[in-house]
């Protein structure tokens, strides 16, 4: 044989500028699709025998939001296809710890890592493949490698010849020191050293495995089994895009052995040079600067994330990063993203409140602060293309967008016009559409998905607010303080569980703002618990004042009479004598005498103030 040296080329196509880091050639190219406007993109799914946690959520996240750039920014016609490996011995292991069906564990799983996804605004694939659906179709793939003279049988098992497939085409292409480097579990290691007399070489893995005892199986033409997890992908992604496609993509733990096994079985299989033009990986995730892991009980679920940050904080937070870069989650990163989150939100709602006013005339002639604003809006739409185009360069994107937002906050302080505020917040929207932090709508933040309920419920709370004013107004200029309480009511315990936020402001009307109802809801417990401690605090000054009132009300020649230390007294009342009839000590004495000048002051103190009161 001769081996083809492998070289990765542009395909042939249309190109609209836009460059990727392609693992293949570890920098970056310029993308070109292979059918016009057309984008197949195979993602690896997830293997579901738990629940997602957030190395999950980095990945589909990352890849949803190159998806929709793809998409809804470059018009690209995407073929989103994802697996689902829900056969595998995670799940079968588990299975049998719950004593469950395999398939219903999976099933379930599935489910929850769906209802996952959709709470981080995740769309879902246009394609879902589960590899019990394609035994078949895997089987008749394994056959055809082993009739290329690239797999063997052993033991019931089929194993992929990488010393054979070595000597045609390079192995591996995405990590070069892959295939010597230890990359496998210790449990990987130990099933591995069992496999090492069936296996030719070391590096050889499986495609085919053999049944053992109580271990679901199927049906093949090498016996009863189930399939490996790497073949099921070279399957299930060229019977869904075909033996060549655009985008492969998943997280960077998947490059090897997982992704390099991929290309070398459709290579072995198709004896094609190309299968994938590029293949794009998400960087590694990490908790608080270190690898996320059970063991170090700093594994954290996506449903935990979410108990404390919103779905948009959280995205926010992955925009922030490169897609393919590391990232490290922690409390102070996820406080940034928390005051980003806010910051744009405040901007759309003080850029709606201006709007609401009474609309400006548009023919008046434009100062030259607007025509800065104008040109500035023109020049980012420019920087977040250029941005886009650079292997989707969101934390720049984001930067950009943060500028643009401060220097419109302080346009609004200075007679801005409406025409161009709404421009500016209609882009900022537009860009937060495609990066999934905003549903279909008007503009800004919305917790509706229809789109339409802020532009029908505006009026109906403009009218509340000016309504409230009035009458708070009245009840101000009457000292009428029930009507003042009730007006406090309708914006702390009414509104916000309609998810609105009522401010009220110094010599001018209130104004409202509409805002995701799960915030506001925090913000109200927030202010409850402060309250309440605010309560008790109070509550333990007026004990304590209460127990000095008390103890003030005592006459000091009294104070010692009913101390069963003492035993003895003098004229005052001060104790002389313990109670076995010893002479106190001068230091004690000196102690006590100190005590009872001390509570004398009290005592007169206290006989003043009730004379005062007289």
């Amino acid at each position: 044989m001769t081996k083809q040296v492998y070289k990765w080329t542009k395909p042939e196509g249309k190109t609209k500028g836009l460059k990727v880091l392609n693992s293949f050639t570890k920098e970056k190219n310029e993308f070109v699709t292979q059918k016009d406007n057309y984008v197949g993109v195979y993602i690896c799914g997830p293997t579901v025998y738990d629940v997602s946690h957030l190395g999950h959520a980095r990945t589909y996240v990352g890849f949803d939001m190159i998806r929709r750039i793809l998409e809804e920014y470059f018009n690209y016609n995407v073929n989103y296809v994802m697996n689902i490996t829900n056969i595998d011995d995670k799940i079968i292991k588990r299975a049998k710890e719950n004593n469950e069906n395999f398939i219903d564990l999976a099933k379930k799983m599935e489910d929850l890592f769906f209802k996952d996804m959709k709470s981080l605004n995740v769309r879902k694939p246009d394609v879902i493949t589960r590899v019990s659906d394609y035994i078949q179709d895997i089987t008749d793939f394994i056959l055809k490698i082993e009739e290329n003279g690239f797999a063997y049988r052993s033991n019931g098992s089929v194993y992929f010849d990488v010393t054979e497939f070595q000597k045609k085409y390079p192995y591996p292409q995405l990590v070069p020191l892959g295939g010597d480097k230890k990359t496998k579990s210790e449990e990987e290691e130990k099933k591995e050293e069992k496999e090492k007399t069936e296996k030719k070489n070391r590096k050889d893995f499986a495609l085919w495995k053999k049944s053992k005892e109580n271990e679901p199986f199927w049906e093949s033409p090498f016996g009863k089994g189930r399939p490996g997890w790497h073949i099921e992908c070279s399957v299930m992604s060229t019977i869904i895009l075909g033996e060549q496609f655009d985008i492969h993509s998943g997280g960077v733990d998947l490059k090897f052995p997982h992704h390099d096994n991929e290309i070398a079985q459709v290579l072995a299989r198709y004896q094609n040079k190309t299968w994938v033009n590029y293949f794009l990986h998400t960087g590694h995730l990490f908790i608080n600067g270190m690898k996320m892991s059970k063991s170090l009980k700093n594994f954290i679920t996506i449903d935990e994330a979410l108990k404390k940050y919103t779905w948009r904080q959280l995205r926010f937070f992955f925009l922030q990063h490169k897609y393919n870069s590391k990232l490290d989650y922690s409390e102070n990163g996820m406080e940034n993203s928390v005051n980003l989150d806010k910051s744009f939100s405040e901007f759309f709602q003080n850029v709606k409140i201006e709007l609401r006013k009474k609309e400006k005339d548009y023919r008046e002639i434009m100062r030259e602060k607007d025509h800065q604003m104008f040109n500035k809006l023109e020049e980012v739409k420019l920087l977040v293309r250029e941005a886009l185009l650079d292997d989707f360069n969101t934390p720049k994107v984001i930067l950009i967008l943060n500028g643009l937002v401060s220097a419109t906050n302080t346009y609004l302080t200075e007679k801005p016009r409406n025409k161009i505020l709404a421009d500016i917040s209609y882009y900022i929207t537009y860009i937060f559409q495609i990066f999934g932090l905003i549903h279909k709508n008007k503009m800004g933040f919305s917790t509706s998905t229809t789109g339409n309920t802020e532009e029908v419920i505006a009026p109906i709370t403009t009218a509340l607010s000016e309504f409230r004013d009035k009458v708070r107004g009245i009840a101000r200029n009457n000292k009428t303080v029930e009507l003042l309480q009730l007006c406090d009511q309708i914006r702390d315990d009414v509104l916000p569980f309609i998810g609105i936020r009522l401010e009220d402001r110094n010599n001018e009307p209130s104004v409202w703002k509409f805002e995701n109802k799960e915030v506001l809801l925090k913000e109200r417990d927030q202010k409850i618990a402060e309250k309440k401690k605010k309560e008790l605090a109070k509550l333990k000054r007026l004990e304590e004042q209460k127990k000095r009132l008390e103890q003030a009300k005592i006459k000091p020649e009294e104070m010692f009479l009913k101390d069963p230390r003492f035993s003895k007294f003098d004229e005052k009342g001060i104790p002389t004598h313990d109670a076995k009839g010893e002479e106190l000590k001068k230091s004690f004495k000196k102690k006590i005498n100190k005590q009872y000048n001390a509570q004398k002051r009290k005592h007169q103190q206290y006989l003043k103030k009730q004379q005062n009161k007289k």
